[in-house]
């Protein structure tokens, strides 16, 4: 959906009030919001931004797409945490299994354009319809897959989930925006992400527990494999029901003057990849594609290969390399939110973005010299650290990319920042993986730190222009101007072509 259309779910082509949502409008037409959903505005309240107001709904449609975000995470790690299982009853070699996590890259890099496009010309409902929907026919995919020869359906059904996650991971931002205030936008998508987190962290933590390195007995280990997958069936069914009902496009009325000043119209000349070329040209946003991508991309390696490094140095401790990947986690996530909050209220976007790299790229080299040390509570320590700031970081690069790409799309720059994190984490995996397996874990950990330090460097070098912010706040007129010219004229705002004032292209 481009930023264009963000108005129009409740208003019919003519111009008449879908009578569907007459009921929402009609609860919205007071003219004072009650006073916490007023704080969540604008400085002020309500009267520097007329024609706004926050819902309820909000909370659920965040929760629901936080759940269903959670399985589909939860499915990606389900394998690579317990993969000396899978390799001995499916017989494969354990470069196969990777590619069970792998997949959910490589699926991304091809399909995030088409999903983005789909985003914006049919807005968020039929998107998470999507997600949720093939997170669901994966997961009973997976239910098939239960015999010791049938590697080649879980990996079939691998790649439905994968397909999955293209529809979900660029939502958080567009959530966040379209339905949450300018003081709590960055908190609900560093919520949103969180979700994706806590599916990884249960990803760690169930597999090992529900499928336990026991037994050698391939009937055995094929009921405990089919608890999991039926289990996850079941959730993502009930999850998708969920979808339908709760999630719409956005509310009737903005939740804030930056939505709020967004016309109504789409010019006839908008191409959409015209758009993403656009995106392309803005400089800051090209430099942040990279840097998101190289911490993204080495979180997902050691989130992959977590397993076989804490084997390699403490053999027989799969259920704890399952709690220290938990600990990663769970530590990433109180990161997200502490950022999150932390946006919400300073709005230093450029300086605690370059903090925060400093910060997980400190982490990774403590994590990396301490891992043979040969006590498993510093791997706890030092992998939970580490998780903070690294997993801490994601909604930080969602948040910062819709604010200088602003007004564009969020689906569209979220989405291309998931596409840069997939290629590194493709690349980053399987370099990793094999530096690890041919030569050592601390090897492996190197080539990442190497890479996160030119991270860092290339973080310092982004030029900072909060546009969106700019707008709630009422300071800069400039900033309304689209990366292409896509809009049409409206009595909020003249969408001129871009201007010298306010250029991408520094």
């Amino acid at each position: 959906m481009v930023a264009g259309e963000l108005l129009q779910d409740h208003v019919r082509p003519g111009g008449a009030p879908d009578p569907g949502e007459l009921p929402d409008l009609k609860e919205a037409s007071p003219a004072e919001p009650p006073a916490d959903e007023r704080d969540a505005m604008l400085p002020g309240g309500d009267a520097a931004a007329p024609g706004t107001r926050l819902y309820r709904r909000r909370f659920a449609v965040l929760a629901v797409f936080s759940l269903y975000s959670l399985v589909n995470a939860f499915q990606w790690i389900q394998y690579s945490i317990i993969a000396n299982i899978f390799t001995f009853y499916y017989d494969v070699t354990s470069d196969r299994v990777d590619w069970l996590s792998v997949v959910y890259m490589a699926a991304y890099v091809p399909l995030i354009l088409p999903a983005t496009w789909l985003l914006d010309r049919r807005g968020l409902k039929v998107t998470a319809l999507l997600g949720a929907g093939l997170n669901c026919v994966g997961a009973w995919a997976k239910c098939l897959s239960v015999r010791p020869g049938r590697f080649g359906v879980t990996l079939a059904a691998q790649v439905v989930c994968s397909v999955a996650q293209v529809f979900i991971l660029g939502l958080p931002s567009r959530i966040a925006s379209v339905w949450f205030g300018p003081k709590e936008v960055s908190t609900a998508c560093a919520t949103a992400v969180l979700g994706n987190q806590l599916g990884t962290a249960v990803g760690f933590l169930l597999p090992p527990v529900l499928v336990p390195n026991t037994t050698q007995d391939k009937e055995e280990i094929g009921h405990n494999i089919s608890v999991m997958f039926y289990g996850t069936s079941v959730v993502s069914t009930v999850l998708f029901v969920l979808t339908a009902i709760v999630i719409k496009d956005r509310p009737p009325l903005p939740p804030s003057q930056a939505q709020a000043v967004l016309p109504e119209g789409q010019a006839d000349g908008y191409s959409y990849q015209r758009s993403i070329m656009n995106l392309f040209k803005c400089r800051p946003f090209v430099l942040l594609l990279i840097t998101y991508g190289i911490m993204t991309g080495a979180f997902y390696s050691v989130s992959t290969l977590l397993s076989q490094m804490i084997m390699a140095h403490y053999p027989n401790q799969q259920v704890n390399a399952g709690m220290i990947g938990l600990t990663l986690v769970v530590a990433g996530m109180v990161g997200s939110i502490i950022c999150g909050l932390w946006l919400d209220y300073s709005k230093t976007y450029k300086m605690t973005t370059l903090i925060v790299y400093i910060l997980s790229f400190v982490s990774m080299l403590v994590f990396t010299f301490t891992l043979d040390l040969g006590y498993i509570s510093v791997v706890f320590v030092t992998a939970g650290v580490l998780g903070f700031f690294m997993t801490g970081y994601l909604p930080i690069g969602f948040e910062f990319g819709v604010e200088i790409t602003y007004p564009e799309s969020e689906g569209t720059s979220s989405g291309l920042l998931n596409a840069f994190a997939q290629i590194f984490g493709i690349i980053f995996t399987l370099i990793q993986g094999q530096l690890t397996t041919q030569y050592s874990p601390l090897v492996g950990n190197t080539f990442l730190c190497a890479w996160m330090f030119v991270g860092i460097v290339l973080t310092a070098l982004i030029k900072s222009e909060l546009k969106r912010h700019n707008i709630n706040m009422g300071k800069d007129k400039c900033a309304l101007q689209a990366v292409s010219p896509r809009y049409v004229q409206t009595p909020l705002t003249t969408m001129a072509s871009l201007s010298r004032d306010c250029p991408c292209n520094y």
